[in-house]
């Protein structure tokens, strides 16, 4: 639990001090510390993961985000940037951060399945989805039947994964006969750029840099070539902090809503922000923007949506991209 430095020993020195020249007789009581705050938290400070895009990203710079829970007497602090959502749930259930930064469902229940004690807290559908597998021009690669017999670069139980399972098993091709590259980002970019790997199943604006960059070209769309959802954004924490901050697990989930918005409002606002952030080109910013994205926010109170979730939980298990099958419900934020 986060030290609550608003209670420090000066001020309990003054606090007493005053109770003294009052007349008092008796000392502070033990539950002063605690009935200072409002019900539903046991700390009034929340770290949230972020990494170099998605609403975090857009929250951590604009600032209404933190001002928005400032009004409620909760502190924002951020942890990261993150390069994907793997290493932000490792740092919520170590204890270093109390949210994710909001990515792919599908790792999220990995690590659920593997004894993490984490909870969805929200979910978010982007629209249009932007997620690809490509390859470079003038590499003979072109569909997806030219994958065969090619290696191609994935996050093992994410989104770039489930989108190359997903686009083969449309296609009629055994996955056996394409080679499964398993990296993480950092690592899949520069072994793209070099040629070790033939192709790569990413999202953006990753992807969009890789076709700028290393003249590349769509192999598989997700929001052209994929007829379903698979996979979510979604935020995580703790079962525990779930449970002793539910307040600050709503305030924060309505700051997150209220970014939606202001990013579905402001498309090329919103990537000019993200751009300064990583870094990369207009005319990936232009590409980013012209996709002019919409942020669907869905509870985890929100029937039909889980029913959706669930679908898609049970297809990833079917597909050994999860190892196991997994009742979503049992893995909510109970609010």
């Amino acid at each position: 639990m986060p030290f609550d430095a608003s209670f420090s020993p000066s001020r309990r020195s003054l606090v007493q001090a005053a109770l003294i020249g009052a007349g008092a007789a008796a000392v502070l009581p033990v539950h002063a510390q605690s009935a200072r705050r409002k019900p539903g938290r046991s700390t009034d400070t929340v770290r949230l993961g972020w990494g170099r895009g998605g609403l975090p990203l857009l929250a951590k710079v604009r600032g209404d985000f933190a001002k928005q829970l400032a009004r409620d007497g909760i502190k924002v602090e951020w942890i990261g940037p993150f390069p994907n959502h793997a290493p932000s749930l490792q740092a919520v259930t170590g204890g270093s951060a109390d949210f994710g930064f909001g990515g792919s469902t599908t790792p999220a229940l990995a690590a659920m399945l593997a004894g993490s004690p984490l909870v969805f807290t929200q979910f978010a559908v982007v629209e249009p989805r932007s997620t690809a597998i490509i390859a470079k021009d003038g590499s003979g690669i072109d569909k997806v039947s030219d994958l065969i017999g090619k290696s191609v670069a994935v996050n093992r139980s994410g989104l770039g994964e489930f989108l190359l399972v997903a686009a083969l098993e449309k296609h009629g091709i055994d996955r056996s006969k394409v080679k499964f590259v398993y990296l993480n980002p950092p690592d899949a970019g520069p072994a793209f750029a070099q040629g070790k790997i033939d192709a790569w199943s990413m999202w953006s604006p990753a992807v969009d840099i890789a076709r700028a960059e290393y003249k590349a070209h769509d192999v598989f769309f997700e929001g052209r070539d994929l007829d379903f959802l698979i996979d979510f954004n979604s935020f995580v924490t703790t079962r525990r902090f779930s449970e002793e901050n539910a307040e600050i697990v709503r305030a924060v989930n309505a700051a997150y809503a209220a970014e939606a918005q202001w990013a579905g409002a402001h498309a090329l606002e919103a990537e000019t922000l993200a751009q300064k952030e990583a870094g990369y080109s207009d005319a990936v910013r232009d590409q980013q923007a012209s996709y002019q994205r919409r942020w669907e926010i869905h509870g985890v109170q929100d029937t039909a949506f889980l029913q959706k979730f669930q679908k898609a939980a049970d297809w990833l298990s079917d597909r050994k991209i999860l190892p196991q099958k997994v009742a979503v419900k049992d893995h909510l934020a109970r609010l």
